[in-house]
């Protein structure tokens, strides 16, 4: 109880704040979308910004932390697929936005704000690692799977520009790259420029969460219900536990990745993000793919209140 109570709680009442805002019609959506798009194109690659730029690339990227955070995705990704196709007989168009969800993990708005409050901002780093490369990774095999399937075996010469393109506007993508340009040049930030940013930075994770309320208040669950639950069960259940049985290494009990298991504040970060709801990007992509949406809609906001219990069910069992 002390877990809920302490780490998990409030970061949902926060959530809770903006949906009943948004609910009493105290914030309208064009409120709403203006805070999300301050906090998603503003505040959030700005916080990504600083926190790549300033990583030890040397030691922070430990290739064992994101095989076993990223197999844990792709897992979710194709039970995702092939069980809308051949449990629920969805369209495979249908079936790619549905494996998305369990692919696309809240990784920046719940992941850093609940290990934040569980274990503190140093423990954060291999949050940002994995946070990265999340976006790009996950656009790319969302997008190319769905054009693969829309394809049908047409010509695919498209396809790169297409990814190429999606990523270059992306606002997340953005501020990592030019976090990483910052890293590997070597160049520092003036004071007043970083002082800048460090101001917005600090906005990125309240306004978000409170903006996602908001958001999810648009997103009422409808019909679909049983595939509904199965996704929000491979995105809470299935996604951190192949992550935790692979980052156990030669642990014992674990499926093996070279070297020895992840120390525990990387361990942390992977199984904790892995363990989120999936995130908005999973209704924006079926959104613009025009499937599934409300599967995916329902997926978030269920997917979201149950991440209550899951999370501190996976913070009571890590070390």
């Amino acid at each position: 109880m002390s877990i809920f109570a302490s780490i998990i709680l409030p970061v949902f009442v926060l959530i809770a704040m903006g949906y009943a805002a948004a609910w009493r019609g105290l914030m309208p959506e064009s409120a709403v979308d203006g805070l999300m798009t301050f906090a998603q194109g503003f505040a959030v690659p700005v916080l990504l910004f600083l926190a790549v730029s300033r990583l030890d690339l040397t030691q922070s990227f430990d290739p064992r932390l994101l095989v076993s955070f990223y197999l844990g995705a792709v897992s979710g990704f194709i039970v995702g697929l092939f069980g809308a196709r051949l449990i629920f007989g969805r369209s495979w168009e249908d079936s790619v936005a549905i494996g998305f969800c369990g692919l696309f993990s809240n990784s920046l708005l719940l992941g850093l704000a609940i290990t934040e409050r569980a274990y503190g901002p140093e423990a954060l780093v291999g949050n940002f690692v994995i946070l990265s490369v999340h976006a790009p990774f996950c656009y790319m095999l969302g997008i190319a799977t769905m054009e693969l399937v829309k394809a049908r075996g047409a010509a695919l010469a498209s396809l790169p520009g297409k990814i190429g393109g999606t990523l270059l506007r992306n606002a997340l993508v953005i501020g990592i790259g030019l976090g990483f340009v910052v890293n590997l040049s070597g160049l520092g930030l003036p004071m007043v420029l970083s002082d800048g940013l460090e101001m917005i930075a600090r906005a990125a994770i309240p306004t978000s969460l409170f903006g996602l309320g908001g958001v999810l208040f648009r997103y009422r669950p409808e019909g679909d219900m049983r595939v509904i639950l199965f996704i929000t069960a491979v995105s809470l259940l299935l996604h951190p536990t192949v992550t935790w049985l692979l980052a156990q290494g030669g642990a014992g009990g674990g499926l093996p990745l070279p070297g020895q298991p992840l120390e525990v504040d990387a361990l942390r970060s992977a199984v904790l993000t892995a363990a989120m709801a999936p995130g908005v990007n999973a209704y924006v992509f079926a959104n613009q793919n025009g499937h599934a949406r409300r599967v995916a809609a329902s997926a978030v906001l269920i997917g979201t209140a149950a991440s209550m219990v899951t999370g501190a069910f996976w913070i009571w069992l890590l070390p």
